[in-house]
C-alpha cells in the first residue's frame, strides 16, 4: 500500500522558515510526479508546488514563488518543501500528494491518487 507521511510542520513567526518532508513508500517513488497541496481554514485545497519524477521540472503557485522550493531525493524516497519568508497567509495544513504520472500537468487535470495525512503549518506572531 502507498504511504505518504509528512513531517516538519509547526508554529513559526512571520518571516521565518520551515522545511517539510514527505517520506514515501509502497511505490516506485522515482517514477512519479509529486505535489504539495495546502488547505487553509475556510478554503478549498490549493496546489502549492509540483515536481516531476526526476526533479528537473518544478512549478509553484504565484503566491509562493521566490519563497518556497520543492525538491526530492529519489534515492531516499523523500519529497521536501523548503519554505522561507513565511507569511500568515501560508497558514494551512500541507499535504504531500502523489500524482498518477511522471510528468507535471498544469491544465487542471493533475490526478493526485494518494495523499499523506497532512502537517499543520501555522505562521503567527
Amino acid at each position: 500500500e502507498v504511504h505518504l507521511v509528512e513531517s516538519g510542520g509547526g508554529l513559526v513567526q512571520p518571516g521565518g522558515s520551515l522545511t517539510l518532508s514527505c517520506a514515501a513508500s509502497g511505490f516506485t517513488f522515482s517514477s512519479y510526479a509529486m505535489s504539495w497541496v495546502r488547505q487553509a481554514p475556510g478554503n478549498g485545497q490549493e496546489w502549492v508546488s509540483h515536481i516531476n519524477s526526476g526533479g528537473g521540472s518544478t512549478y509553484y503557485t504565484d503566491s509562493v514563488k521566490g519563497r518556497f522550493t520543492i525538491s526530492r531525493d529519489n534515492a531516499k524516497n523523500t519529497l521536501y518543501l523548503q519554505m522561507n519568508s513565511l507569511k500568515p497567509e501560508d497558514t494551512a495544513v500541507y499535504y504531500c500528494a502523489k500524482q498518477s504520472g511522471a510528468a507535471i500537468r498544469l491544465d487542471g487535470r493533475n490526478n493526485y491518487d494518494y495523499w499523506g495525512q497532512g502537517t499543520q503549518v501555522t505562521v503567527s506572531s
